[in-house]
């Protein structure tokens, strides 16, 4: 991959022109998730919904809804069932009311449709130069809509979990609405200084690559290829049951133009390192030693401009959450919880 444009002045990582559709370049972006060629319709599901924020969220629970709440907030691209089933029902099990829901943009959640964002590397360099371009929603307004959520189920105050993008709007949730946040997890995420190192370039190139086809398998091969590039080198998920999570992922709702206007946000919202300064929830950081995608420094970023904050690493551990590393996580998770109170 010859001509790789550095993306390290907002979260660490890059980005990079695949191919040109007439006069428009589009750009494959780094993310928690797959890129797909286009929207697919997602199967209907007998979720719950709420309007928060304005907007129409779908979310789940699990567990005895009278212990204390954990929201799980998830990343760039993803939908919320990027959550493992283990790793909610473990945090149920350890006494946890769990609720966790599709971000704005994705999965079954409310759709910008038609809302255009500015070109990438345009916006990246207005933004390095004081002059940021409009976008249609920022970061902040994704993380209203997580306190939007707990509004709509009557819920005071909650542990707040949130991975890769989902960390940075879980951190935002502690920046912007202290009063809320029992605690803060943040799991593989980032300050966004744009001097912490970038992904790794194989991990860039899976990610970048597009499928040979909008076929149902074909997604679902390219999806399994993604995961094991950006996923844990020391937990390789088996074949078997890797495809039946992407298949679900691929069936239950496939739409990348919302990714774009997700980074978008990203972008606008910048580094967070001075903001971090004023967390006074206690706080967390989990990482993965060998994530190719979020190096482990930007973990260490993390902890370090969160006053108090704790950091917990794992060798092997990459861009994923592996079933093998489900207790360990949902112990982490719920020691810190407890402990807040």
């Amino acid at each position: 991959m010859s001509s790789l444009l550095p993306f390290t002045s907002i979260v660490g990582v890059k980005a990079n022109p695949v191919h040109r559709e007439g006069k428009k370049f589009r750009f494959a972006l780094v993310a928690s998730a797959p890129i797909w060629p286009k929207q697919q319709v997602p199967q209907e599901e007998s979720l719950p919904e709420i309007t928060a924020n304005g907007i129409t969220i779908h979310y789940d629970t699990h567990g005895d809804p009278s212990n204390p709440p954990i929201l799980l907030v998830m990343g760039l691209g993803a939908q919320m069932t990027f959550w493992p089933t283990e790793l909610v029902e473990a945090l149920a099990g350890r006494g946890f009311h769990v609720i966790r829901y599709d971000n704005r943009d994705i999965g079954l959640s409310h759709k910008f449709h038609g809302e255009k964002v500015p070109g990438m590397i345009w916006h990246m360099i207005r933004k390095r130069f004081g002059f940021p371009p409009k976008v249609p929603y920022s970061l902040s307004d994704m993380a209203a809509d997580g306190i939007g959520v707990l509004d709509a189920l009557g819920i005071e105050r909650a542990h707040i979990v949130g991975a890769s993008m989902g960390g940075m709007i879980a951190q935002l949730m502690a920046i912007e609405h202290p009063q809320r946040v029992l605690s803060l997890t943040s799991i593989f995420s980032t300050t966004g200084h744009h001097k912490l190192p970038q992904a790794d370039k194989a991990a860039i190139e899976a990610l970048t690559k597009r499928p040979a086809s909008e076929e149902e398998e074909v997604l679902v091969e390219h999806g399994m290829m993604v995961a094991t590039a950006i996923g844990s080198p020391g937990f390789r998920p088996d074949p078997k049951n890797l495809r039946e999570r992407v298949t679900g992922y691929v069936r239950r709702s496939v739409y990348p133009e919302g990714l774009f206007r997700q980074m978008a946000a990203i972008i606008d919202d910048g580094d967070r390192t001075e903001r971090l300064k004023s967390v006074n929830a206690p706080a967390l950081v989990l990482h993965g030693e060998d994530d190719p995608l979020v190096k482990v420094e930007c973990g260490h970023a993390t902890a370090a401009a969160i006053p108090g904050a704790r950091i917990k690493t794992i060798p092997g551990w990459g861009h994923d959450l592996p079933v093998e590393l489900v207790d360990p996580i949902a112990n982490a998770i719920a020691e810190h919880a407890q402990a807040a109170g």
